[in-house]
């Protein structure tokens, strides 16, 4: 990364959060909308603790798979900080 000038390291920098986000959204859509709403009666044909498994994705799970996606976004975006020499810990030394 250090080869390329400052304008063209915030540009990486950006696209690389941009297909982060893209790809961490369209996770949240499918789960949200396709899982809850669109494939509800097929997944319904599946039990989940007692649960139709289209019924859980629409009230738990998610729920659960948003709170995880922002779990990974933190984590990836320290890697792409650490990656690109923008950690807060390196800044603070």
């Amino acid at each position: 990364m250090s080869d390329l000038s400052e304008a063209e390291r915030h540009a990486a920098y950006w696209r690389r959060n941009l297909q982060y986000l893209s790809i961490l959204l369209a996770v949240w859509f499918v789960v949200s909308f396709g899982f809850g709403i669109l494939l509800r009666e097929p997944l319904d044909a599946i039990r989940l603790g007692g649960f139709k498994l289209g019924f859980w994705f629409a009230q738990q799970g998610s729920i659960l798979v948003f709170v995880a996606l922002i779990f990974v976004y933190v984590g990836l975006m320290n890697r792409l900080d650490r990656e690109f020499g923008a950690d807060e810990e390196d800044e603070a030394r």
